[in-house]
């Protein structure tokens, strides 16, 4: 049996962090994972398999909303700074380490999507963390816009960017855009069917709305956690990658983990960026967990 509360812990600036707490059975103290969800997403987003199977294994696991996101404080809403979510999550690390049920010296982490770009970074600069699973993770912003927005939408989307910089100078709050639409009349940071299927899933109430900054993309776009790669080691790496990703793209991530040191692992799966979560959840989860295993149990 697996135990789930609901937690809280302070970050910088007063902030409150929430999120899930799973707790196995059995006396601890226990090895512990740390989780968090991709680009302007929540805790709901099908993450919490994942987090359930890591506590199967006798995992605490802790899965919390960044701030401004989901069941966390934070303002404005819906604002994604990847360095602010690496510094909150730094803090999540210490909530842990904070907790009689967990044993310090055997801390994990996993994160997905954007959050997988995070997972590099913070494994190549938190040496508390024994180990690390990056699974379809954004590697480049800046390539992956090059593939993504059409050339011919580039001088618009910069001019929305400045645009928006003009209106905070004036005191306006920061403009917002939608995330997923297949109306091309609308602005939105995807468009595929699967993208849609996957952030307008069925959630609770009032826990998520489809929109985030406009300066979130100048963030995403300025963004290069693949740099930080070679820097993982010695803390063990594994990659779980899609190998038909057209979201943070496959030979990015593929490229990224030839650079990575040893001691590494890559599993790929077939399938796209979203996969992972549903239709490869058992493959992607399952190599987690093995990896998990071998490093923190």
């Amino acid at each position: 049996m697996v135990e789930r509360k609901d937690v809280e812990f302070e970050a910088e600036g007063g902030v409150l962090l929430r999120g899930w707490l799973f707790v196995p059975d059995g006396p601890g103290p226990h090895p512990a994972i740390t989780m968090a969800h991709g680009y302007a997403g929540t805790k709901d987003h099908g993450l919490e398999p994942f987090a359930q199977a890591f506590a199967d294994d006798g995992f605490v696991v802790l899965l919390h909303d960044h701030r401004g996101f989901g069941a966390s404080d934070g303002e404005p809403r819906h604002d994604v700074d990847p360095w602010r979510q690496i510094a909150d999550w730094r803090r999540a690390v210490s909530f842990l380490e904070s907790l009689p049920e967990v044993d310090p010296q055997r801390i994990g982490l996993w994160g997905t999507s954007y959050a997988g770009g995070h997972a590099i970074v913070l494994g190549a600069t938190d040496r508390r963390l024994r180990c690390v699973v990056s699974q379809v993770p954004t590697i480049s912003g800046y390539e992956q816009g090059l593939r993504r927005v059409a050339p011919e939408a580039v001088a618009g989307l910069e001019e929305g960017f400045a645009e928006d910089e003009r209106a905070q100078f004036r005191g306006e709050p920061p403009r917002r855009t939608a995330i997923v639409s297949d109306d091309p009349a609308v602005p939105a940071s995807y468009r595929t069917k699967e993208a849609i299927d996957f952030y307008l899933q069925p959630l609770p109430e009032g826990i998520w709305t489809n929109e985030a900054t406009v300066r979130s993309g100048r963030a995403s776009r300025m963004y290069e956690p693949g740099t930080w790669v070679t820097r993982v080691s010695p803390t063990p790496l594994l990659m779980v990658v899609a190998l038909n990703d057209t979201v943070t793209l496959t030979d990015l991530a593929l490229a990224a983990y030839e650079r990575a040191l040893e001691p590494k692992r890559l599993v790929t799966i077939s399938g796209g960026h979203f996969d992972p979560y549903v239709a490869r959840f058992a493959e992607a989860s399952g190599a987690a967990r093995a990896w998990f295993r071998e490093h923190l149990a």
